[in-house]
């Protein structure tokens, strides 16, 4: 099969031959028909991640937002069989952890990462093994088509997770979204589709225009000359005090701290977006004024497999189209150009891998 290898970081993929995986007894091996490319992607081809003990080995075959066929399944595998339409999430539980048990496969005491980690090799591939299939795979509905699901495969369900289930977002609420790549416009239409109002917040004005057009009822260019005050007075005049929840779908330092600052008192935070080599995964944070209001800080990190099914209710109740969200389709040997154009941030919506063979 062919493959998109991470041979030196910062350094174009290598696109090479491998051997087809073969399904573990618990696994599943599936036909990957498209996968999205995403900014965790690029985190992982820079290098990122050894302060916090999770940089990405050399060698490793990248891509985490798959959407196929199951191509072949172990003797140990009840609920799919070759020819099934599926999703592959990212975060792999176990199915067995008291996490897993009670809903929360993403933080699997014994998960793993697709295609950040040795024993789970990712979908910038034609297959990609899935370990604990019963538990970690989804079955794609009809209406869903692959390049669709790739774009809802990562950072639409955690945009997801990171409003509906870890922040609580309903009808109503002011929803604050702090840079406006793939996982932030995800959070736009989502936000929106839960009934919330929802403010964008990014330094480029086209990026801002998709997120009008994705449902955001007000825009904030901090780097507009027209603009009057910081971030977060203006989130604040714009919700009559401040979001119920804001997140920072980023990770640099001043996004983070903006999106806590513009929170009204007793309301939430929720990160979503990893640290550069500036932060290493530290940001200092006004911990007095967050205890005097009541600040909440959410982390949040992908989504468990059993919560498909309410997405996708939500998708279909209310019309949303994650499909929208795609920019451009790319071609396996396109991928190291695509993560090079995210160090300058020049890359919006969300780019899919579709062909595999170039």
């Amino acid at each position: 099969m062919r493959a998109a290898i991470l041979r030196e970081y910062g350094e174009p993929l290598a696109v090479r031959d491998l051997p087809d995986p073969e399904p573990a007894p618990d696994g599943a091996v599936v036909r990957v028909d498209a996968c999205g490319v995403c900014r965790s992607d690029w985190h992982a081809w820079a290098g990122h991640g050894e302060w916090a003990d999770d940089r990405v080995p050399r060698g490793q075959v990248l891509g985490h937002e798959p959407a196929g066929e199951v191509l072949a399944v172990g003797g140990e595998v009840d609920r799919f069989r070759p020819g099934d339409r599926v999703v592959v999430p990212f975060s792999l539980g176990d199915g067995t952890c008291p996490h897993c048990r009670r809903g929360a496969g993403n933080v699997c005491e014994d998960g793993r990462a697709l295609g950040f980690e040795a024993a789970a090799p990712g979908a910038f591939a034609e297959r990609v093994a899935v370990p604990a299939a019963d538990y970690n795979l989804v079955e794609r509905p009809d209406w869903l088509d692959a390049t669709a699901a790739a774009a809802l495969g990562c950072r639409y369900m955690t945009a997801y997770h990171a409003l509906a289930e870890r922040a609580g977002v309903g009808g109503g609420d002011a929803v604050a979204v702090h840079g406006c790549g793939g996982v932030g416009l995800s959070a736009v239409q989502i936000a929106a589709a839960l009934g919330a109002r929802v403010i964008a917040v990014d330094v480029d004005d086209d990026a801002l225009a998709l997120a009008a057009d994705f449902g955001a009822d007000a825009t904030v260019n901090p780097a507009s000359p027209s603009g009057d005050g910081s971030v977060p007075e203006r989130v604040r005049d714009l919700t009559d005090g401040g979001a119920d929840v804001s997140m920072d779908a980023l990770g640099i330092a001043e996004t983070c701290r903006n999106s806590v600052r513009s929170v009204r008192p007793r309301g939430a935070h929720v990160q979503v977006g990893l640290t550069t080599d500036a932060e290493r995964g530290e940001v200092s944070l006004p911990i007095d004024w967050m205890t005097r209001w009541e600040i909440s800080f959410l982390g949040s990190r992908g989504m468990p497999p059993t919560s498909y099914d309410d997405l996708f209710d939500l998708i279909e109740a209310t019309g949303i189209a994650p499909g929208e969200l795609v920019s451009r389709e790319l071609s396996l040997s396109e991928v190291s150009g695509r993560l090079a154009a995210m160090e300058e941030y020049d890359a919006r919506g969300v780019e899919v891998v579709t062909d595999f063979g170039a």
